[in-house]
């Protein structure tokens, strides 16, 4: 989850202000970017306890060793090191339950998220174990306890912490219980952020299916393949899934700067403290009526953190976010970044992905959604299963990273970061398909030996 308090203070008059905020991350094609986040467990790695925050084997003190060694600038709240700014854009950051999260640079090619991915294992690899940790990047934490987990001392998340129970049964499981891998990928029209977020919600669904990494829940299996999707069914329904906006006609950004009004709040950030404004309306904000702040109206800098407080699977900031995948192994978080770029920055492939979910309905995509935390790759659709997809998509996602033909130091273009994919679509295992086999084989039922495998 971001980090709140931007300084834009200047004052909201109407909603085409908040159009005019989101088109500002219009760019030229030529300039497109690309950014990886995800996030990962930690464990002690004597007895795979999750860690707190505090003490000298705590994510304060892993923080602290990162900050010395590299350099990083420190992001406060209350004196606590809940962040650290890194260099040319990148951040670290934990989620609620202490999950380290990466956010990765804007970066030209996918050569250079390779890049970014191969130094934050060694950064992990380098640092971690000193304090007796590992980190391992699962979609649903495979042993513990909500219970079990601890919290991060961040403002925001004491509200959300609050709030959750009222909206949903398993927001409290999201927020300290599951991690996430999600592309960031830029727009350079209304009309193509338009295409680019239907294409990416039509297909939210298979990327679940695919990137599917959390079979476990509490120590065993239960029957689900991405426990973490099945969470966000039921998390806050108001801010989460598939917006039915984004397949309306007229969408655009002031369509959906109207979805995100209808969002009740968590909170406003002022003068280094989080008010608790959680379920009020920021419409009524927008012109002085906030009961937790009366007089006060909206800025700028208070709508770009409300944007934060939306979870739909495609997010629509200044650039896209694609956030519908379960965190998985360095390579399947490439194969990630791959297969959006892939299709977001070709026109050939964009066009051809449109095609391809042209006949899907908005039903059809939220039935989908239903059905892939158990079903997964398996799910039926049309006259076979979503792998039939999957093939489908991937290739297009191929022949619009041939077409960028980004090469690195050895003549290589992007497409080798899809190799994960292509074997999934051809027919091999997901990956939470190849630990469901690990457990009922090697492990003999002993889902502890998933955090030494799948560490970074």
């Amino acid at each position: 989850m971001s980090n709140p308090g931007d300084a834009d203070d200047r004052p909201i008059t109407d909603t085409r202000d908040l159009a005019a905020y989101l088109a500002s991350g219009c760019k030229p094609a030529t300039e497109f970017t690309i950014g990886t986040e995800h996030e990962a467990f930690g464990f002690h790695l004597s007895g795979y306890a999750p860690p707190g925050y505090a003490g000298p084997d705590g994510i304060a003190a892993l923080l602290g060793m990162v900050e010395a060694v590299e350099g990083f600038e420190p992001i406060l709240d209350h004196g606590n090191t809940i962040g650290l700014k890194g260099h040319h854009g990148a951040s670290l950051s934990l989620e609620p339950g202490g999950q380290f999260e990466l956010s990765g640079a804007m970066l030209a090619d996918l050569h250079a998220t390779a890049a970014e991915l191969a130094a934050h294992g060694m950064r992990v690899r380098a640092i971690a174990p000193s304090l007796g940790l590992g980190f391992a990047p699962l979609g649903f934490h495979p042993l513990a306890r909500r219970e079990d987990m601890p919290l991060m001392p961040k403002g925001r998340y004491k509200i959300m912490r609050e709030y959750m129970p009222k909206v949903g049964t398993r927001g409290l499981d999201m927020m300290v219980r599951t991690c996430t891998v999600q592309v960031n990928l830029d727009f350079c029209s209304e009309a193509d952020m338009v295409r680019k977020m239907r294409v990416a919600s039509a297909l939210q669904p298979l990327a679940t299916a695919m990137f599917a990494n959390s079979p476990f829940y509490e120590g065993r299996p239960n029957g689900l393949l991405s426990n973490r999707a099945q969470v966000w069914t039921d998390t806050d329904n108001a801010r989460s899934g598939i917006p039915a906006v984004v397949f309306e006609d007229g969408f655009g950004f002031e369509a959906y700067a109207q979805w995100l009004l209808d969002v009740p709040m968590y909170f406003v950030y002022r003068d280094g403290e989080f008010i608790d404004a959680a379920g009020a309306s920021f419409r009524d904000f927008m012109v002085g009526k906030l009961a937790a702040m009366p007089g006060v109206h909206a800025t700028m800098g208070d709508f770009a953190d409300h944007s934060t407080t939306a979870f739909p699977d495609v997010r629509l900031k200044r650039y896209i976010e694609t956030r519908g995948a379960d965190s998985g192994t360095p390579e399947m978080m490439l194969a990630q970044s791959a297969f959006w770029t892939g299709i977001f920055y070709d026109r050939a492939a964009l066009a051809a992905a449109e095609k391809l979910v042209q006949g899907l309905s908005y039903a059809e995509i939220l039935a989908l959604r239903a059905a892939v935390p158990g079903s997964g790759i398996h799910t039926p659709f049309g006259a076979g299963t979503l792998r039939d997809l999957a093939r489908e998509a991937v290739a297009i996602a191929a022949d619009g990273l041939k077409a960028r033909a980004r090469l690195n130091e050895a003549g290589e273009d992007e497409r080798k970061y899809l190799a994960p994919l292509e074997d999934i679509a051809a027919g091999g295992p997901t990956q939470a398909e190849v630990w469901l086999a690990r457990y009922h084989g090697a492990w003999n039922g002993d889902v502890t030996r998933i955090f030494d495998e799948a560490a970074f």
